[in-house]
């Protein structure tokens, strides 16, 4: 992982914490019953389900771990006023003349395309950073094709 720090957004950051309690609770008990009962099997040199209930002991280790470094060295995202396009906003965009719709623009970590979210990071998140309500851009995505961002309300 990078050592630059991860922005988050509020909403984003107490996501994170929620996963992290979550998996320090409820799956590492879930897990440590797993543990128990696959023991109780006898001979853990042939128990699939001894293995299965480690590799998941080490998955939720792994993953805490990774939550705890990220909410370490996290930059909150401090959604300034005003009527540019910057992370944390919600944008109204008109994609290649289409119908209208809301977007989130928020760091990479959160960016999940099914809830409207873009990473500040890809090409249209990018391209929007600045812009002010009318302005529109040309944008290169992905194999070189372009697609025509308008930026139709910023709040």
């Amino acid at each position: 992982m990078d050592n630059n720090g991860h922005k988050l957004t509020k909403a984003g950051f107490e996501k994170l914490k929620q996963e992290l309690h979550e998996l320090k609770t409820t799956e590492r008990e879930r897990n440590l019953e797993a543990l128990k009962e696959a023991r109780s099997q006898g001979d853990l040199s042939d128990n699939a389900d001894y293995d299965a209930a480690r590799d998941e002991q080490a998955r939720i280790e792994a993953r805490i771990k990774e939550i705890e470094y990220i909410l370490k060295h996290a930059e909150l995202i401090d959604v300034s006023p005003g009527d540019k396009v910057s992370i944390g906003k919600t944008v109204k965009l008109r994609i290649n003349g289409n119908t209208e719709k809301y977007y989130n623009i928020v760091g990479s970590l959160e960016a999940d395309p099914f809830e409207n979210k873009i990473s500040n990071e890809s090409p249209i998140g990018r391209a929007l950073l600045g812009m002010k309500q009318g302005q529109s851009k040309r944008v290169k995505t992905g194999a070189n094709k372009e697609t025509v961002v308008e930026v139709m309300e910023v709040k």
